[in-house]
């Protein structure tokens, strides 16, 4: 379970990836059933949530420095460990611009990220268990924040979070150069074949990623869009019933 060499062969859509997709839904709907419902488990559910995200990034790097595979290029400045940071952060202080970044960078990209994962190791190893729930949980604690915290997002916060993205890769990709590492992915796609495979190289690799960002960010904000339109649209019968009574 915790081998390097061993149980390796991960077959994108076998039986185990689509099982842990179909766990990840389960997971969002059995979210949304509890908001409507039961809402004396919103403890419950945060205080899991808080605790699996660092226990997933720490339990990481401690395999990986157990193993002696640790290296630079396993800093915690990917997306991912950086969406754990945000969360964490949310959890303990209510931040809405903060979420913003969190929406954009904790939704969609992760769900892609395990629909195509970066990924050598089958079930049940150590990696492919960490691998997938985290990811699994930076979107769920997400939908926690929509949900049980009544966190929103304004369609002007796609810039917001395009703008902040662009003025965090300028260093990240100076450290790339310097450490010979590939934070965001911005030194080149992945080893494993991922959507990015297809994103070419040299300079039209950065073009297609700053175009795919947009789309990105544009496509996770529609979930958001459709929320606010029917509260809005719930708001304004509510104010026209009450002014008919």
């Amino acid at each position: 379970m915790f081998t390097v060499t061993g149980m390796q062969g991960f077959k994108l859509f076998s039986a185990a990836h689509i099982a842990v997709l179909i766990v990840f839904l389960a997971a969002c709907c059995a979210l949304v059933y509890f908001s409507k419902k039961h809402k004396k488990y919103q403890q419950k559910i945060k205080w899991t949530l808080l605790i699996l995200l660092p226990a997933c990034e720490i339990s990481s790097h401690l395999w990986l420095i157990l193993t002696n595979q640790w290296e630079v290029s396993d800093l915690p400045l990917q997306l991912c460990s950086i969406s754990t940071v945000l969360a964490i952060y949310l959890f303990l202080i209510k931040n809405e611009k903060v979420f913003y970044l969190y929406y954009f960078f904790a939704t969609l990209p992760p769900i892609l990220a395990m629909v195509t994962p970066e990924m050598v190791y089958t079930f049940p190893h150590f990696r492919f268990i960490e691998y997938f729930l985290h990811h699994s949980i930076l979107p769920l604690t997400a939908l926690y924040f929509i949900l049980y915290e009544g966190y929103r997002v304004p369609r002007k916060a796609i810039l917001f979070t395009y703008v902040i993205v662009n003025i965090i890769a300028v260093p990240i990709f100076i450290l790339n150069q310097l450490l010979g590492t590939n934070f965001f992915y911005l030194a080149n796609p992945t080893e494993t074949k991922t959507i990015l495979t297809f994103f070419g190289t040299g300079i039209i690799y950065y073009i297609n990623l700053e175009i795919a960002a947009l789309i990105v960010f544009g496509i996770t904000y529609i979930p958001m869009g459709i929320l606010k339109r029917r509260e809005n649209q719930k708001a304004d019968e509510d104010n026209i019933g009450n002014e008919g009574s």
